[in-house]
């Protein structure tokens, strides 16, 4: 991710110290709204429902340098399956995407994490 380019950038891997109330708290700060989570950093996210996620939303993750293994996607306070076409291009590159409740996908970033796995998430911010 490009710092100069991603309105609210935090480098470095950080856990999630809490979700919901529209927003997530790491690294000792809080951001309202949706976040998306890379071994590079953590930024702003565009998308507010699962919906509206589009591959460009997604194309950072696929950027990651080094690759990473995961990305965990969540749809929000509802499971929505993501269509081929955003699946697709993860496939190909060999990196395995789920989709899941914005809060399981958090949960799961902090185990996944923890055991220092090269893990990213696209989390919907819940309310």
């Amino acid at each position: 991710m490009d710092e100069a380019a991603t309105p609210g950038f935090v480098p470095g891997r950080h856990m999630l110290d809490a979700y919901g109330r529209g927003g997530f708290r790491f690294a000792g700060m809080s951001h309202r709204g949706s976040i998306l989570i890379l071994p590079s950093g953590i930024a702003a996210w565009r998308p507010t429902h699962a919906a509206e996620i589009t591959a460009a939303d997604l194309a950072a993750a696929l950027a990651e340098a080094p690759p990473i293994d995961f990305l965990l996607v969540g749809t929000g306070p509802e499971i929505a399956p993501l269509p081929d076409r955003l699946r697709g291009p993860f496939r190909e590159a060999g990196i395995s995407i789920d989709a899941m409740q914005t809060g399981a996908a958090a949960r799961t970033y902090n185990v996944l994490l923890a055991e220092e796995r090269r893990v990213g998430a696209a989390l919907i911010a819940v309310g």
